[in-house]
């Protein structure tokens, strides 16, 4: 079974949000190992850093998820229209959570520019 275009748009959409989550938190990562060099005990750059952390799991956990999605309704050809509904609101629920993601880590990396 092919999968619905609108949960193939929501996926292409998740995946570029997924992108920019991980282009950002690497630029983030960066600037807070510079930081713990020359502070090593600071806690507010830790805790800053163990947050862009979790968001890079996020991603990877993230892609796994849409990979067990797209495979779990491309396999099948008894998906009913409630499995296909839920396969878009947990999408759906998953890029709002990115998109949360996102701002966070945009305020982190504004905080981290700030302390150099």
């Amino acid at each position: 079974m092919s999968i619905p275009s609108e949960i193939a748009a929501l996926v292409e959409r998740f995946n570029q949000e997924l992108n920019e989550i991980e282009r950002s938190a690497s630029l983030g990562l960066d600037l807070a190992r510079v930081i713990l060099e020359r502070f090593p005990n600071n806690f507010t750059v830790i805790q800053l850093f163990a947050f862009l952390n979790t968001a890079m799991f996020f991603v990877d956990t993230s892609r796994r998820r849409i990979q067990t999605i797209v495979e779990h309704l491309s396999s099948t050809d008894a998906n009913t229209e409630s499995e296909i509904q839920e396969a878009g609101e947990d999408l759906a629920t998953d890029l709002g959570q990115s998109l949360e993601i996102k701002i966070r880590i945009s305020q982190v990396k504004t905080r981290l520019e700030n302390l150099q």
